[in-house]
């Protein structure tokens, strides 16, 4: 076509539930109801992160193509270095778009929400997986044109709409369409679902994306919250009593411990957790006894089947999710749970004994591993499932004579003996022992790589102790060992020492 008009290209990265298709609509509605011919197409994506999905959208003049005499040939998919506008629902989704080369310097404008849902790589890291988001940011800046940036998803949120409304409102703030605020308003009356809410979010996203940029903060440490002077119960106010003497740092951290064993178990349970850092910190080393007791009270409250069941049936939880479907009060809500223990974790809340002549047993073994090939779902909105998993939940109180309570307690005294033998002699090497904890986490496969890979370190520590730079050398095996699942940096770490 000879016009010299040139389509306006944009392409839209959403997530799934995000309303992406809606704004890609809307974008076609408010072009071809104000001059434009408007081609919309769709390339669904894969299980990240709910299934993330490319919508293209190209806009022609219809006067130029009426000038010209003929129609316009639009594109089906983005090509990189010819979009005009792209819109990405997510921070991680901007990055993308900037990797992928959609987003260039002399042409983009870039609209991206800051808030983070996080991928599977990020989740089912070893260690601390999470992108930097001020990373993200900065390369999506350098890579843009323009960057229009905000979380999107909190004002949806505050708004009681959905985030493609806040998206289609930054688009129209950003001012990069030839159409007026009229015009895009009028496209959201059109769709007569919503109408209310979606305008508040838009006028909302409109307004932010013309105010100027606020770069992302430095994210700040989570605040230690305060615990009271004295409690009611007896017991609760005698583990108080014992953080007093120590110092700010460590009062801070033990109280966040003795409040998580509280949760997870009881009074006796955290008056243990504080006899094993008093113990340790005889030492007289701060830092060795500020992180053994973050890692300690981590591991002293590790995930099993009976803390998930817990966890599943309290009322805070139920409020939650009641919340974040936005239930109305003539609605109801039914909640399903897909639960897959394996023979292990069956064994792990049965007594000690019990629990390891099921696991080395023959045809016992065998007909309760033919019940647990299959999950299964539990509604626990109902009587039945709620009951089920809340007398799961009910064992809490006879936890510390499961087999589980007995493996994980030996490993935990096996790990404190380690770094009170090294405190006295190579602090240094005590302390990365301590924090070799980090890879005990999660539970089921998770769980058994980890410890898997911190048995493989404390018998490496064990070889290193007494030797020059052990600290150092335990530290880089620990970092080889959060690098990735599958054991090959840690495999390839030891080959090098």
């Amino acid at each position: 076509m000879s016009t010299g008009a040139q389509p306006i290209k944009i392409a839209i990265l959403a997530m799934g539930g995000e309303g992406g298709g809606v704004l890609a609509d809307w974008i076609v509605d408010l072009g071809e109801h104000n001059g434009h011919i408007a081609q919309s197409t769709s390339v669904a994506g894969v299980a990240q992160r709910t299934g993330a999905t490319i919508y293209y959208v190209e806009l022609f003049p219809r006067a130029a193509a009426e000038t010209a005499g003929q129609s316009p040939v639009l594109a089906l998919i983005p090509t990189p270095g010819d979009v005009d506008v792209l819109i990405a629902s997510e921070l991680m989704e901007a990055g993308r778009a900037v990797q992928r080369g959609l987003v260039t310097k002399d042409r983009s404008t870039l609209i991206a929400s800051t808030h983070r849902v996080y991928s599977i790589a990020e989740k089912s890291a070893m260690g601390d997986g999470v992108a930097d988001s001020r990373a993200l940011e900065a390369a999506c800046a350098d890579a843009a044109k323009t960057f229009v940036r905000f979380d999107m998803a909190a004002v949806g949120e505050a708004t009681g709409s959905v985030i493609s409304a806040v998206l289609f409102g930054a688009l129209c703030g950003a001012g990069v369409l030839p159409f007026a605020r009229e015009q895009f308003e009028a496209t959201i009356h059109r769709g007569g679902v919503g109408v209310a809410t979606s305008l508040k979010a838009f006028g909302a996203g409109t307004a932010l994306a013309q105010a100027p940029a606020v770069p992302l903060a430095e994210p700040a440490p989570a605040p230690m919250r305060a615990l009271p002077a004295s409690h009611a119960d007896p017991a609760i106010h005698a583990l108080l009593q014992r953080l007093q003497p120590h110092h700010a740092a460590l009062r801070a951290v033990l109280g966040e411990g003795v409040r998580r064993l509280l949760d997870y178990q009881d009074a006796a349970y955290a008056a243990l957790y504080l006899d094993r850092i008093d113990a340790l910190a005889r030492h007289g080393q701060a830092a060795l006894t500020e992180d053994t007791a973050r890692h300690l009270a981590l591991w002293m409250s590790y995930e099993d089947t009976v803390r998930v069941a817990d966890l599943k049936t309290r009322a805070t939880r139920f409020e939650r999710v009641h919340a974040e479907a936005k239930v109305a009060d003539a609605q109801l809500l039914d909640i399903h749970e897909f639960l897959h223990p394996r023979l292990q974790e069956i064994c792990d809340v049965l007594p000690a004994g019990l629990g390891r002549w099921l696991l080395h047993s023959g045809v016992p073994r065998g007909l309760v591993e033919r019940f647990t090939q299959r999950g299964r779902v539990v509604q626990t909105s109902s009587l039945r499932g709620f009951v089920m998993l809340y007398a799961l939940a009910g064992l809490r109180r006879w936890r510390r004579g499961s087999l589980r309570y007995a493996v994980e307690n030996a490993r935990i005294e096996d790990w404190l003996q380690r770094i009170h033998q090294s405190a006295a002699t190579d602090p240094a090497l005590a302390l990365e022992i301590a924090r070799c904890q980090r890879l005990v986490k999660g539970y089921s496969d998770t769980h058994e790589r980890g410890t898997r890979n911190f048995d493989t370190l404390m018998a490496a520590a064990q070889r290193l102790t007494g030797t020059p730079q052990a600290a150092t050398m335990l530290q880089r095996l620990r970092d080889a060992a959060l690098a990735d699942e599958n054991g090959h940096a840690l495999d390839a770490a030891l080959a090098a020492i």
